[in-house]
């Protein structure tokens, strides 16, 4: 019976590119895997995909009664629906822990690193498999991708190590180059519908028995959403109302400013000041600095909600 490696609803490119590079580990070391993914790829990830000569993996709602390997998150909002059904033997990530739980033994891989993909590499040395090119190419670009090409401060040594060492096995030799050229797709947001957007990059977290959406879009200059904003605004206010949320935000990041605009509709008209000491004005609030969901945003707003 082969185990599904899936990432979280919405998928990214770590979740997508760790799934592909994790089902190729386990089926080299006897273990039959099948790598799987929850939505269709984003356009970067497309991206990646393409240019490593990749297909998007099996997409595949339901696991009941299936083996399921998780890859870049541990919460139970971001699972198969039927993941209860499901029989989790392993995790590997790089957020903080969430509310899944097991009735069995399962194997963990949780490193306080940039990305999945970093500790999927920590896999491949342990196991002493040799990475193919095309794979290294993928787990490289996810890995620039999640550290915003080492700008953020989820970045650590052993992510940029990582990096340079899947580079060398892809045969890049400028990989902060690939990186800028997978944010630039990133940012081609014209004619996209607004819905689209908001969902691109987006997570919903239980915290405290309150559901918080939180959605984020990183691009090289935020002027390209000036037309767009108004649109995004209401898209949220209307994502918040249909999925009975108590907020919802919209991180709107600016990797070349270091900072994030955050557009936010919410039960809580304090909310921004009292997770991050800043009021919002019209629903819209700038972080400067602000550039990692997992690190800067959710943890205080987890804290606000204690």
């Amino acid at each position: 019976m082969p185990m599904y490696v899936v990432g979280h609803k919405i998928p990214d490119s770590d979740s997508i590119c760790g799934a592909i590079a994790l089902a190729y580990l386990k089926n080299q070391i006897g273990e039959e895997a099948i790598a799987a993914r929850l939505g269709e790829p984003s356009p970067e990830t497309a991206f990646i995909l393409d240019r490593f000569g990749f297909e998007a993996p099996l997409y595949k709602e339901h696991y009941a009664g299936e083996q399921v390997y998780i890859v870049d998150h541990s919460e139970l909002t971001q699972a198969p629906d039927d993941i209860a059904q499901a029989t989790i033997v392993g995790i590997v990530d790089h957020h903080k822990l969430g509310d899944l739980t097991t009735s069995t033994p399962l194997e963990c891989w949780i490193r306080p690193v940039g990305c999945s993909n970093t500790v999927i590499k920590m896999m491949y040395d342990f196991y002493n498999v040799e990475i193919p090119k095309d794979i290294a190419g993928i787990m490289m670009c996810a890995i620039l991708s999640d550290t915003v090409i080492f700008k953020s401060p989820t970045c650590t040594t052993a992510d940029i190590k990582c990096v340079e060492a899947l580079a060398e096995i892809a045969g890049i030799e400028d990989y902060k180059a690939l990186g800028m050229e997978m944010f630039k797709v990133k940012s081609a947001v014209e004619g996209t519908p607004a819905r689209d957007l908001v969902m691109r990059d987006f997570k919903d977290f239980n915290m405290n028995g309150n559901l918080v959406g939180i959605g984020q879009l990183e691009v090289i200059d935020l002027s390209v959403f000036d037309s767009v904003k108004a649109e995004l605004e209401a898209d949220i206010a209307a994502l918040k109302a249909e999925g009975n949320r108590h907020s919802v935000l919209l991180l709107l990041t600016d990797i070349m400013k270091e900072g994030s605009e955050v557009l936010v509709v919410s039960d809580d008209a304090d909310l921004t000041e009292r997770a991050y000491g800043k009021a919002s004005e019209n629903g819209r609030v700038w972080l400067d600095g602000v550039l990692s969901r997992k690190k800067q945003v959710v943890p205080p707003l987890q804290d606000a909600f204690a």
